[in-house]
């Protein structure tokens, strides 16, 4: 979609709502001037809704708000595996799929987007706590305990609430680009997601003490991808064998070191493309990559798309 296009967005609040789940969304898509967004806070009726930790909500949309919307978050829930959110809601939700909208699950709101049958065949995650019986209840989706959240184009799932964030930045990314993405992650002190433009998905990190140590690592190779960055070279600063290095970055982002960097460079490259006027050349010169030939080969093969015809998507319109 063109970034200047607006996007209409629902938030879902079933029963139980927990209210993290259901303040994530409502904050990162909150209209403002510079968020295409147009926000909804929905219920099965208008009125109050009875949530999850002490806490109710009125809400002043109902299920309309799912027949207009091109987003329908749907916030996790208590008790989700001792029954399906009632019948409308299941029959809006599935109406808003075949619509076209996005539907984006945070942690067990996965469970509702399952009943609909819309889950079947894909894969999908919730909170780690209920994996197992979101694959007891529902044995045709393909649920993957061990990622933050998982994108299947027009259904995505996310763990517990604090992926949440990292599934609503991914969100971002994909409608308004990195530059956008990062700027919300840093309104929200939130760390910018940055696996690139094919991730599907993010793992969890791994336990300390090498978690923060690779952390530190990742961060310094940010700041110095116009550098030749080697397997040695970021074991050494992780100070670790580059054999124990390469082993655990895997564990810990999902790719090989010098795949992550690679994506890392797109990622940069993307940012250059959407907020400057540089040209290839100079841009391939600043993410590491050397010439425009060698940016466009891993620009394509990455992102399916040319520097060039992605840097019009974002300047279209003005």
């Amino acid at each position: 979609m063109p970034p200047s296009q607006l996007h209409r967005v629902a938030v879902l609040v079933l029963e139980g709502a927990k209210p993290l789940d259901v303040g994530i969304p409502a904050q990162v898509f909150t209209t403002r001037a510079s968020m295409p967004y147009e926000v909804r806070v929905c219920g099965a009726a208008p009125g109050l809704v009875t949530g999850g930790d002490g806490l109710s909500y009125y809400v002043t949309h109902g299920l309309d708000a799912l027949a207009w919307a091109d987003i329908v978050f749907v916030p996790g829930y208590r008790f989700p595996d001792r029954e399906d959110p009632p019948r409308p809601v299941l029959d809006a939700l599935t109406a808003a799929h075949r619509r076209g909208a996005r539907l984006a699950a945070i942690s067990t709101g996965a469970f509702a987007l399952a009943a609909t049958g819309l889950l079947d065949g894909k894969r999908a995650t919730t909170h780690w706590h209920y994996a197992r019986a979101l694959a007891a209840k529902h044995p045709h989706v393909h649920v993957d305990e061990n990622v933050l959240f998982v994108d299947e184009g027009s259904v995505l799932t996310s763990a517990g609430a604090a992926s949440g964030i990292d599934l609503c930045l991914h969100i971002l990314r994909r409608d308004l680009g990195v530059a956008a993405s990062n700027h919300a992650a840093r309104r929200l002190v939130a760390a910018p997601y940055r696996s690139g433009g094919q991730a599907q998905y993010v793992p969890r990190s791994v336990p300390e003490p090498l978690g923060e140590r690779f952390a530190a690592t990742r961060e310094w190779a940010l700041h110095r991808l116009a550098e030749p960055l080697t397997l040695e070279t970021l074991a050494q600063h992780a100070a670790v064998s580059p054999r124990t290095f390469s082993r655990r970055f895997v564990e810990d982002t999902g790719y090989t070191p010098m795949q992550w960097v690679m994506r890392a460079r797109i990622d940069l490259a993307r940012e250059l493309l959407e907020r400057s006027e540089r040209g290839v050349e100079q841009i391939a010169a600043d993410v590491g990559l050397g010439t425009g030939a060698n940016l466009r080969l891993h620009f394509q093969r990455i992102l399916d798309t040319t520097p060039t015809e992605y840097r019009r998507t974002f300047t279209q319109g003005e």
